[in-house]
């Protein structure tokens, strides 16, 4: 990371009298973001957009073991301001590098603690920190983030209404008024209307803290967080461990440290959300050194599909043959992986160290390894951590690529320090991670780039058990605007069965997708997810091997992303460059929706062009798809009729001279 920070000034205070109240603001090096700390019992923060009110004053703060809050009340002495300028470094994200620059104002309080903000083009944020020796305790954080103008709130309920701090941070979008949300917690990241601009929720260098929820009311978001767990136990199944009891505060550790950035994210518009970069530009920079090792790909997946082979002479299964023909299958189109998802250990024992009789591992990792094909396992997250050392050096040295790990499913301090334990040590062993049953990501892969991947999100698996009702057209094309800001997403697409909103069907065992076909096929484009799933029956794809090879060749990693069109909920189009050549991808809702694709982002020459795109009986048969070969340059509009539920895909492939 290229580094370069200019000290603008430095400012001192003397105490005043206490009740005194002083204004300190900043503001965006553009110069139209202003964040205003305002001393008091407790310290306010408010935000403004070009002078028009965003956030308004708004408490935020520390309660401490003892009851005591931190507070400015005439008690903030030092500060200084400076510029940040940073070219960051980004394997396996968005886009290779970007550059950032924002003003901070650090301000000083008595009794050890202080406050951070930062002012970017993208939005605003705030962390506390404290230089006291010892331990500190947490007992609560105040933030009652003042929203009583907006229109609209997205927000993701808990769904575990006994114990909303339980469970797998899978949820669609409840698009609601403030004051006639529920009264559940949702997770993070949570999005508010604003009129002139929305603003986004998220969390950032989230470590040995709880993450935040928030509760909505008329006048906003009152932040709420875990305990700190007392007491663990285990439920049989799975070996799963969970929280029996409770500490009454949220947090503690010793010594100086810096707690959590929180991030007002603002967009104007909804094509600027998906690509905001604030919650990777604020995670600490990477902790493991060298990421040449770290290889993201495609993966032919078993769970989703139910291990559905069918016209073969064996009995499908968790077994060596249907795995030789996944990783036949995988290698035939040229992906990376495959993953053992569970079963292949007794995972009612928590027996990781120990495969079930019918997986040779050797045997398959050999197998693998004549065919260019890697093994990932899968692991409950507590079973992982609790042989962590015994089962990276064992399984490293056997040559697997690293751990799919499932069901966190919560959030507080010691559920983000395990995360962090597990990614430090796997990295010491070379072994990739993708975070399965976790929250939405806090900026972790940055500080460890062998996290590729993270699920929290309301993925392809519902629909194996999704009720008709449920909306995952639209979820589609909501999730992408808020949950992507935090970063990447393991939704696992690729399905070979799919359902109009009418004909749509429930089947838990042979799993069928809502939406077309390209609707599938769109999200390797429209997500950010560089360890992504080919969720289907390797069966199914070989009977559609134009289509197969049409999505197994779409790249993982990129060098630039730009989303072209779109307005949440309704539709989505996402446009990212690899090397010189780009790939588009677009979504809608339930509706028919004919859209008019530009291309004014291409270089002044022509490209070679393939559209997958709806066909023209999709609305009946989503499974209907026609590819197409054209010529385009940035001076073309090509109209394209996305079907209900409906999305294309386009491969652009920069013509050399010999070509034109």
């Amino acid at each position: 990371m290229n580094k370069k920070s200019i000290c603008l000034f430095i400012i001192t205070w003397f105490c005043a009298g206490v009740g005194l109240a002083r204004p300190f603001t900043l503001t965006s090096p553009n110069g139209r973001l202003t964040a205003t700390i305002e001393e008091g019992s407790p310290i306010t923060l408010s935000i403004q957009l070009d002078n028009q009110l965003l956030m308004a004053p708004s408490a935020i703060g520390l309660t401490l073991a003892d009851g005591k809050q931190i507070e400015g009340n005439g008690k903030m002495g030092f500060g200084t301001k400076r510029t940040i300028e940073e070219t960051i470094q980004a394997p396996f994200y968005r886009q290779r590098q970007y550059s950032t620059v924002c003003n901070e104002l650090n301000l000083r309080m008595r009794g050890g603690f202080g406050i951070v903000v930062r002012a970017y083009d993208e939005g605003i944020t705030y962390r506390f920190y404290t230089t006291r020796k010892g331990e500190t305790i947490i007992k609560d954080e105040i933030a009652h983030y003042d929203f009583h103008t907006a229109q609209l709130a997205w927000l993701a309920y808990s769904t575990n209404e006994n114990n909303p701090y339980a469970m797998a941070f899978q949820n669609t979008y409840h698009m609601t008024a403030l004051d006639t949300a529920k009264a559940l917690p949702a997770f993070l990241p949570v999005t508010l209307d604003c009129n002139i601009a929305k603003v986004t929720l998220l969390e950032s260098d989230l470590r040995q803290y709880p993450g935040m929820f928030v509760k909505a009311n008329a006048q906003g978001l009152n932040a709420t967080f875990a305990p700190y767990p007392k007491k663990m136990a285990y439920y049989q199944w799975r070996g799963m461990s969970y929280v029996a009891e409770t500490e009454d505060f949220i947090a503690k550790s010793t010594g100086k440290r810096s707690y959590p950035w929180r991030i007002f994210a603002v967009t104007e518009r909804d094509t600027e959300m998906p690509t905001n970069n604030m919650v990777y530009s604020l995670a600490e920079p990477n902790k493991i050194g060298d990421t040449s090792w770290i290889k993201p790909g495609k993966v032919a997946w078993d769970w989703w599909n139910d291990w559905n082979l069918k016209g073969v002479d064996f009995e499908a299964g968790i077994n060596v043959p249907t795995y030789q023909y996944y990783i036949d299958f995988a290698a035939k189109n040229h992906l990376e992986y495959i993953v053992l998802d569970e079963g292949w250990y007794n995972s009612n024992k928590g027996d990781i160290m120990n495969p079930i009789p019918s997986i040779d591992l050797p045997r398959l990792i050999a197998y693998g390894k004549e065919k260019g094909v890697d093994i990932v396992l899968w692991t409950v997250f507590n079973v992982l951590d609790e042989h962590l050392d015994a089962a990276c050096k064992k399984y490293a040295d056997m040559g697997i690529k690293g751990f799919k790990v499932d069901f966190l499913d919560r959030n507080d301090q010691t559920a983000v320090e395990m995360a962090e334990r597990i990614a430090n040590h796997c990295a010491k062993y070379h072994l990739m991670l993708d975070y399965h049953g976790y929250f939405s990501p806090t900026g972790l892969s940055r500080t460890y780039p062998n996290v590729v991947n993270y699920e929290g999100v309301f993925g392809m698996e519902e629909c194996r058990w999704a009720k008709k009702t449920t909306d995952m057209p639209k979820y589609d094309v909501t999730f992408p605007f808020i949950r992507l800001m935090a970063g990447q997403v393991d939704f696992t697409p690729g399905a070979m069965r799919n359902g109009t909103r009418w004909n749509w069907v429930e089947c838990y065992q042979n799993p069928v997708s809502m939406g077309t076909r390209c609707h599938q096929a769109a999200c390797y484009v429209v997500h950010d997810s560089p360890f992504t799933m080919l969720c289907d029956a390797p069966t199914n794809y070989e009977r559609e091997p134009e289509y197969t090879s049409f999505i197994a060749s779409i790249p993982v990693e990129w060098d630039e992303t730009l989303v072209l069109q779109g307005e949440i909920g309704q539709y989505i189009v996402t446009a990212r460059r690899k090397g010189n050549d780009w790939y588009i991808g677009g979504q809608t809702n339930w509706d028919v929706r004919p859209i008019n694709l530009t291309f004014s982002f291409l270089d002044n020459v022509e490209y070679s062009a393939t559209l997958m795109a709806d066909g023209i009986n999709a609305n009946h048969n989503a499974e209907d798809y026609k590819i197409k070969s054209l010529t385009v340059n940035r001076n073309t509009v090509l109209p394209i009729n996305l079907a209900s539920g409906g999305g294309f895909v386009m491969k652009l492939k920069r013509k050399v001279l010999g070509d034109l």
